[in-house]
């Protein structure tokens, strides 16, 4: 399903800094997320991390929560989590270790076939927004952006 969403999906020469791609089941997204990842392909070698943040839809919590996870798994594989990432970002006041956050949390699952699909060999950043602000976002990518500089 995925390789049939893709194939018909077009591709630019230049690979975007960020993508905005619905979570909603494949059936009913599939082809509009593939047309954001197809962007992504002629960048698969390049593109080693992902930053992933997508809404809560089961758990109320303000700021942000990451996982303690290492890896998450699809039925295409293991998917490691950059921990030196999740590191720096959970020394902010409002991001925080919050498992349950993630344990049934579909919006940020759903990413990983499509990534798998079109990336080679990538680490995610898994992070899960609750009551949060855009200047808390913003703050997050900067320090991201700060680590992968490094």
């Amino acid at each position: 399903m995925l390789n049939e969403y893709l194939s018909d999906a077009a591709t630019d020469a230049k690979a975007p800094k960020a993508i905005i791609v619905p979570h909603a089941g494949y059936i009913y997204s599939g082809p509009i997320a593939a047309s954001a990842y197809a962007r992504l392909i002629k960048a698969h070698d390049r593109i080693t991390r992902v930053v992933l943040i997508g809404p809560s839809h089961r758990v109320a919590f303000r700021g942000l929560a990451v996982s303690r996870a290492e890896t998450f798994t699809t039925p295409l594989g293991n998917v490691p989590i950059d921990q030196t990432a999740v590191q720096a970002i959970v020394q902010l006041p409002f991001v925080e270790y919050l498992d349950q956050a993630h344990t049934y949390e579909h919006s940020l699952e759903v990413q990983l076939p499509f990534l798998q699909e079109v990336l080679d060999n990538f680490e995610i950043v898994p992070i899960v927004a609750g009551d949060a602000t855009p200047e808390q976002v913003s703050q997050v990518l900067d320090a991201l952006w700060a680590v992968m500089k490094r």
